[in-house]
C-alpha cells in the first residue's frame, strides 16, 4: 500500500544562477527541482547545532536575551558608562 502526501505549491526567489544549477542538476540526475529541494530540506536537522553554525553566525548566539530573563537597568548604565566615559 502506498501513502500519499499532500504536496503544497511553494514559491522562492534566488539568483538566476542558482535556478538554472538547480535545473540543470535536476536533468542530470533524472528528477526534479522540486524533489532535489525536498530532499535537501528533509536531510537538515530540526535545530542546528551552535558549532555548524558559519563563525559570524555563531558569534551572535545569545546576543539577544530570551523574554524569560530578567534586564538588570542599571548593569546595562555601568556598561554603557564604561564604554563610552
Amino acid at each position: 500500500m502506498k501513502l500519499y502526501v499532500m504536496q503544497t505549491k511553494l514559491t522562492l526567489r534566488v539568483d538566476e544562477g542558482v535556478v538554472r544549477k538547480a535545473k540543470r542538476l535536476a536533468r542530470q540526475r533524472g528528477t526534479s527541482v522540486s524533489r532535489i529541494f525536498g530532499e535537501f530540506i528533509s536531510s537538515q536537522p530540526e535545530e542546528m547545532d551552535p558549532n555548524d553554525f558559519p563563525p559570524k553566525t555563531a558569534s551572535m548566539i545569545g546576543a539577544i536575551r530570551r523574554a524569560d530573563t530578567a534586564l538588570d537597568e542599571d548593569a546595562y548604565k555601568k556598561h554603557l558608562e564604561d564604554k563610552y566615559l
